[in-house]
């Protein structure tokens, strides 16, 4: 039972009590003022690998990765979106499975991580939900900070367990199913730009499958031979 079912108290009131549990369940998670960057290091076997910096204002985040420099992902948890930027190019394109990053760090509601999680995981390929579990796993104090703790079961690697900072709404750790921990390390409480978090101006959306399409009816492509 919810906190919001346990304040439901007579029988009057017992519907529309519930009613108003069920539309804040479905609603999108509401934006925190919490502001603060941070890095991104994996550590596994004793090696401690930089992946690259965040940055978060309420429910949108900002990830440049090591791997990619000539971008930076976008993601907005309350809609949900997540995108790749690349402004020397002028473009931005939906992230997709550009990086698993994305579907890892993203703000989320503490006592409900797993919608935010899964909404960000189906942005890259659709979810069975029949193979997705996720489940609270207790709480642990990281860096001195209280954390929640949920394990995420799911198909083609998306298995992983999260620490969830209950005051920044944000995982500081993540441990990935080869035994990878990523965390957000010298955490910076500090104010964040608001266009740091939008996509420039003048920035067209570049889409892969519209570019395959065109090569498809062009005189350059070559139908590749049956099956034998």
């Amino acid at each position: 039972m919810t906190r919001d079912e346990k304040t439901c108290n007579g029988r009057r009131r017992a519907a529309a009590c519930l009613f108003a549990a069920a539309i804040l369940a479905a609603a999108p998670m509401p934006a925190t003022a919490q502001q603060f960057s941070a890095d991104l290091v994996a550590r596994k076997d004793d090696t401690a690998t930089v992946m690259g910096t965040l940055r978060v204002s309420g429910g949108r985040a900002r990830i440049e990765t090591t791997a990619l420099p000539d971008g930076f992902f976008l993601l907005d948890a309350a809609r949900p979106a997540a995108y790749f930027v690349r402004p020397a190019a002028r473009v931005y394109m939906n992230a997709m499975q550009s990086s698993p990053l994305t579907q890892l760090f993203v703000p989320v509601d503490p006592d409900d991580p797993c919608r935010q999680w899964l909404a960000m995981a189906q942005l890259s390929a659709p979810v069975d939900l029949a193979t997705w579990r996720c489940q609270h796993d207790g709480q642990e104090a990281i860096a001195g900070r209280n954390t929640e703790i949920y394990r995420i079961a799911g198909p083609s690697g998306l298995s992983f367990t999260g620490w969830i900072d209950r005051a920044r709404s944000f995982p500081v750790q993540i441990k990935t199913g080869d035994g990878t921990v990523i965390s957000a390390d010298h955490i910076r409480d500090e104010p964040q730009p608001a266009q740091s978090f939008e996509i420039p101006a003048g920035l067209r959306k570049f889409d892969p499958q519209a570019l395959i399409r065109r090569i498809q009816q062009s005189d350059v492509w070559v139908e590749p031979p049956a099956s034998q």
